[in-house]
């Protein structure tokens, strides 16, 4: 159990960014609501304090609005807008969720990975390690490549708006990447180690790029693209203080699917042609292991 009497900011990060997942995963609807805040803190096993904490950050995200005696209802989810019709044969609405368990569907799985922190990669990926462990897929080989912008790099985000030197804004960002890339490690480790995924072949590169946008090369034939948008928001420290900021947003974003199909020519395939040559050329060229 918690102790909830030392609770801080990282508890508050973890019940926000849990919250994200599953909205922009749909499994809170729009217009629906959330489950009550005494409810969320047994689940989280969290104070109520730091649920409500947890709700006005993503009230300032624009997620949910919240009215006394109503709860918080639910605003927005992720949306994935597709180029080619079938893309969405099976999906209403398409989320990010589906697209990644469809990969792991096959016997060879290869992403691609271009983003910030890989925060929501990482929250999918032990969603199908849980699914291999139960012997619902049995994928043979799982190949991961991602680049990450380089620690070393000064980015315009996130960065406190009374104060744009304030270094605990990079510090924090730095320390949810290291989090996330450190438990993708481990969970794809565990599934080498268990003999449930016979090769496993995880890579990570650096740049000193400014992610404008999160990118994902899904088996060589689909690809999700969607930019990074600078919003104004409320990060909360994991000593507790509240630094308003200006961040972007990944989870929720916008992005656009793109399916390689039997015309080289269709705005399908060529974009997915673009990507892939873009994350080859950057992997290659720009990016260094840490």
């Amino acid at each position: 159990m918690t102790n909830r009497a030392n609770e801080g900011g990282g508890a508050v990060r973890r019940v926000s960014a849990e919250l994200r997942v599953r909205l922009s995963d749909g499994a809170y609807p729009l217009n629906s609501f959330l489950p009550s805040q005494e409810t969320l803190a047994q689940e989280f096993e969290v104070s109520r304090d730091t649920v409500q904490k947890a709700l006005r950050i993503l009230r300032t995200e624009g997620w949910i609005e919240s009215r006394q005696g109503k709860g918080s209802r639910v605003l927005r989810s992720q949306r994935i807008q597709s180029s080619t019709p079938r893309a969405t044969r099976s999906r209403h609405p398409m989320t990010l969720g589906p697209l990644i368990a469809e990969a792991f569907e096959r016997k060879e799985v290869a992403l691609d990975i271009a983003t910030l922190t890989s925060e929501s990669l990482d929250a999918h990926v032990r969603v199908q390690a849980e699914r291999i462990r139960a012997r619902i897929i049995r994928p043979r080989r799982i190949t991961l490549r991602m680049i990450l912008p380089a620690e070393t790099l000064a980015m315009p985000y996130p960065r406190n708006k009374l104060d744009p030197d304030d270094p605990r804004l990079p510090r924090r960002l730095q320390a949810i990447t290291r989090t996330h890339t450190g438990s993708l490690r481990t969970v794809l480790d565990q599934l080498r180690t268990e003999n449930l995924v016979s090769d496993i072949d995880l890579q990570i590169r650096h740049t000193e790029l400014t992610p404008t946008f999160k990118l994902y090369v899904i088996n060589h034939d689909e690809v999700l693209h969607g930019f990074y948008e600078p919003i104004p928001r409320t990060v909360i420290l994991e000593d507790g203080t509240e630094v308003e900021a200006v961040d972007v947003l990944g989870v929720g974003a916008t992005l656009t699917h793109h399916v390689r199909d039997a015309d080289p020519d269709s705005t399908g395939s060529a974009f997915v042609d673009n990507a892939t040559r873009w994350f080859e050329s950057v992997w290659n060229l720009l990016a260094s292991q840490a």
